[in-house]
């Protein structure tokens, strides 16, 4: 028993001895963690490097924009033709793709060789033989309707600045056709069907899609999950390709949403990024091979290369005496004997070494069993650092895909395919356990393209096709809101037309622009000084303000303020609830500033439609901006105020003005620039006020000087002048309101509503499956939710997807990528015709006051509040360049009112009572 456990302990000592002797051999192919992290890093900036349009040409990692903007929704759906070229086969297939639930790819397929010499031969002979294929497959499976989408999917690097082209780059696998690099091989192979079979066929075939293998493999797994954004090709080549965040590409256009990057892997460290990773035996396989110095990472990682790597460490172990006694047969000496297959048969767990024995046999040698066990080890370190090199490139990806989305963990899935990651027992597991290892925060789930990549070329070209549809459906629907020069041109005139008639007494009360009297004669002039209150009423919150206004050389204005709420159920309840509401919070600021035993001028702000018969007397025209209390419209706002005032009977105060909200910006804004004459909100509401003569205001009496009128334009096309630019969204919108065909005008360009209008759109676009996988979310059903400020947020030039993801997900929206670049678009035209809108409504009044003057050119300034203006980042340059464009006339500077309408009050105040 004794001499049986020496024995063991004898044998096993030797083969232990056998294992090191391997690992000392080999000891530059064995990777710590530490060495794959440097790597990984070294990729990283290769990706960088051919990310960049100043590197690009220069970069070992090429970076290949694919024109791939979407992986798979499950929505796609047809009949596609696949071609798959890249090895020493060609396969056509035909790919049918169900939706409606069902989410089933049916596929039929045809190999056909490709003859040897058609690979070193002429390029036109090989794709020659490719359209004779494809037409056996069409005669074949009776395919013979009149037009037909297909996806290519051509395994070699090409430079694309569309899906449907490709200019091949250069050639690997063995292949060297001769006159086609640097060609756009769609459309050689384009031109080769249709000038010999098309006709013959009766059938048209329309590439849509070239792709990499590589992508191919991303899509056929991202039908099946959708989290897979990157694929891997681990075979007789290797590759990998993910989806980069197109503001990240320098070599494309745009920076909304992503697009998918072959990273043509395979030549990283041509650059040397690799010297000290490379072997002396790299290095041999590389100066043997028909391209030496290029796709070194290749030459490291893949089946075309592995098996002749082992081959050549044995040759050399056998030379140096460490294996098979020192003898070396021919089939050892002879390159290309030892094949990967050959690993694959060695690493297996149960057979492994009997494999090894009769495979060592069958090159000539006769090993022992410490041999077989040393080849063994020497597959093992082989592929074992082909693994290691992949996981750590592959690390790299992940962590930029992470970092990109700004998240602290990510989960997501890889598709892989390829002979070595197929058929290798433990190469899958050995990748898996080191990538999820270098990066602990990535959850990765690796999936295996059952179905190769020419599924996913037809994925490809189904996502195309539906894309390519979608845009077409969602280019159609915001059409409806895109306005012509033509459109602006008659919004300007119709709305001069209708201010002519709010000024005229014989159709005043018929008018949509009502065109109120404001009774404020002049804008300030410097003099003007004193210590007055002010109220500012015109939406949610609720102001109130001391102001103390110095005059002379050191003039200056200071003021004192307090922000009050207006809840819903006052806004929406009794008048005199609403007034009673509005004393109570003066009562509380004046206690706040301990002025409740002083007497003084009032301005009240009131930001809603008022007919006026005087500076301090105006009576309510109608409620706007979701106010709704009873008792209000028809009676004098001045008056109620009084008397709640007089039914709180703690404080007195002198009322001397009442002043729209849009007059106040103008005389803030004139109080530092003497041109401004006209008032402008584009906030909450929208409405505009300016100076007009006062011949031309026939409901006051007096020729002479002028009036500020406050034209309520926001009920302008009241009278249906505007309804061939009203969409069937702006009626939903209008239906849904409070106060159903008023406002037309103000519901198409204020804050209160664009959202809305925003919402509308999405549920349409959403109801017939372009947005949100056609699922409509109850947050979505829910009007109001979209509030304007998100447009803002969402336009945003220097608001990434994912933060527009984060906007949406917090309306309980669960996006894609795709749906955020939707949404930004559809925020962008609402927005843009707002400000269109309004730029055509200003232009017809800037050239109103320049006539009513008798000028030729005229310089004005306006004045301007309100939110949609301050924060919206495009809705002020889109309408200055409107007005410009059509008041060519006029020089008109836009200038903000920094202190609101609150100081206008008061300013106006101290103009009427004419303190100097």
């Amino acid at each position: 028993m004794f001499a049986v456990h020496l024995l063991s302990f004898y044998f096993s000592k030797l083969q232990e001895d056998q294992i090191k002797k391997v690992d000392r051999f080999l000891y530059a192919m064995r990777l710590s963690d530490d060495q794959l992290v440097d790597i990984s890093a070294r990729f990283r900036a290769g990706m960088e490097k051919g990310l960049s349009s100043e590197s690009n040409a220069t970069a070992a990692v090429k970076m290949l924009p694919t024109h791939v903007l979407s992986t798979p929704d499950g929505s796609e759906k047809g009949e596609f033709l696949a071609l798959d070229l890249g090895g020493s086969k060609f396969k056509v297939l035909q790919v049918k793709v169900s939706e409606n639930g069902k989410r089933r790819v049916e596929m039929e397929s045809e190999t056909y060789p490709i003859p040897e010499e058609l690979l070193n031969g002429r390029g036109t002979e090989m794709f020659d033989h490719v359209a004779e294929s494809l037409k056996d497959f069409l005669q074949k499976k009776h395919i013979n309707q009149k037009r037909k989408a297909l996806g290519f999917t051509f395994s070699f690097p090409c430079g694309q600045s569309k899906i449907d082209e490709g200019v091949l780059l250069s050639w690997s696998k063995n292949y060297k056709a001769r006159g086609v690099l640097g060609t756009n091989v769609v459309e050689i192979l384009f031109t080769t069907y249709y000038h010999s079979f098309h006709f013959f066929l009766g059938t048209n075939v329309d590439v849509l899609a070239l792709v990499n293998d590589t992508v191919g493999t991303m899509m056929t797994c991202g039908y099946d999950d959708q989290r897979c954004e990157v694929g891997v090709i681990i075979g007789t080549g290797t590759n990998a390709c993910y989806m980069e965040e197109l503001r990240h590409i320098d070599l494309v256009e745009g920076d909304e949403g992503r697009m998918c990057i072959n990273t043509e892997w395979g030549a990283f460290g041509d650059d040397g990024a690799l010297d000290d990773f490379i072997t002396h035996f790299d290095r041999e396989i590389d100066a043997a091979s028909t391209n030496p110095g290029k796709q070194l990472f290749e030459k490291m990682v893949s089946g075309m290369y592995m098996g002749e790597l082992v081959r050549l460490i044995l040759l050399k172990m056998a030379k140096k005496g460490l294996l098979f006694d020192g003898r070396v047969s021919n089939a050892l000496r002879t390159k290309g004997k030892f094949q990967t297959k050959h690993i694959t048969l060695i690493e297996q767990y149960k057979d492994g070494l009997k494999n090894t024995r009769e495979i060592l046999t069958e090159l000539g040698l006769s090993p022992s069993a410490d041999d077989c066990l040393a080849v063994q080890h020497v597959s093992t370190i082989v592929s074992f650092r082909s693994a290691n090199l992949c996981a750590a490139a592959l690390a790299a990806i992940l962590t930029r895909i992470r970092e990109n989305r700004k998240l602290k963990s990510l989960r997501i899935t890889v598709g892989v395919d390829g002979t070595v990651y197929r058929t290798h027992p433990q190469y899958p597991k050995r990748l898996h356990k080191v990538v999820r290892r270098l990066v602990p925060e990535c959850h990765v789930r690796f999936v295996l393209s059952e179905s190769g990549s020419s599924k996913g070329a037809a994925m490809v070209t189904a996502v195309a096709q539906r894309l390519a549809a979608q845009r077409r459906e969602i280019n159609d629907t915001l059409a409806l809101l895109s306005l012509s020069p033509e459109n602006l041109q008659q919004v300007r005139d119709k709305m001069r037309v209708e201010l002519e008639r709010g000024l005229r007494k014989d159709s005043h009360r018929t008018a949509s622009v009502k065109m109120l009297p404001s009774f404020v004669y002049r804008t300030p002039d410097g003099t003007e000084r004193g210590k007055y209150l002010a109220l500012d009423l015109g939406g949610t919150n609720f102001r109130v303000l001391v102001v103390k206004i110095r005059s002379g050389i050191r003039k200056s204005v200071r003021m004192y303020n307090k922000i009050y709420a207006i809840p819903l159920e006052i806004m929406q309840g009794t008048g005199e609830e609403l007034f009673d509401h509005i004393v109570q919070c003066i009562s509380d600021f004046l206690d706040y500033m301990g002025m409740k035993n002083t007497r003084l001028p009032l301005g009240f702000t009131f930001s809603f439609p008022c007919r006026q018969t005087g500076i301090d007397k105006g009576s309510l025209v109608s409620w706007t901006k979701g106010f709704k209390a009873t008792d209000c419209e028809g009676n004098d706002v001045v008056e109620m105020l009084r008397e709640a005032i007089k039914r709180r009977n703690e404080f007195d105060l002198d009322i001397v003005a009442v002043v729209n909200d849009t007059v106040g910006t103008m005389m803030t804004c004139a109080y530092e620039d003497p041109k401004c004459e006209i008032g402008l909100i584009a906030g909450t509401g929208s409405n505009v006020c300016y100076m007009e003569e006062m011949r031309n205001i026939e409901m006051v009496e007096g020729d002479e000087g002028q009036m500020c009128v406050n034209t309520e334009w926001g009920g302008f096309g009241e009278n249906d002048c505007i309804e061939d630019i009203r969409t069937r969204f702006d009626r939903e919108v209008d239906e849904g309101s409070l106060n159903n065909g008023k406002q037309r005008f103000e519901k198409m360009t204020s804050g209160m509503y664009l959202g809305e209008i925003v919402r509308q759109i999405l549920i349409d676009l959403t109801r017939r499956g372009l947005l949100f996988r056609g699922h409509i979310t109850e947050p979505l059903k829910t009007r109001g939710i979209f509030e304007t400020k998100f447009l803002s947020q969402i336009e945003s030039d220097r608001l990434a997807l994912l933060q527009v993801r984060s906007i949406l997900q917090q309306l309980g929206l669960d996006s894609t990528c795709d749906d955020s670049i939707i949404v930004k678009e559809v925020c962008g035209t609402v927005s843009h015709r707002a400000a269109q809108l309004c730029g055509a409504g200003m232009a017809a009044i800037v050239d109103k006051i320049r006539e009513n003057r008798g000028l030729n050119q005229m310089n004005i300034t306006v004045g301007v509040d309100g939110t949609l203006y301050k924060l919206h980042p495009h809705f002020s340059r889109i309408l200055k360049d409107t007005v410009k464009a059509l008041a060519p006339q006029c020089d008109v500077e836009f200038v903000l009112s920094e202190d609101g309408s609150g100081k206008g009050a008061a300013l106006i105040t101290a103009v009427a009572r004419g303190e100097t």
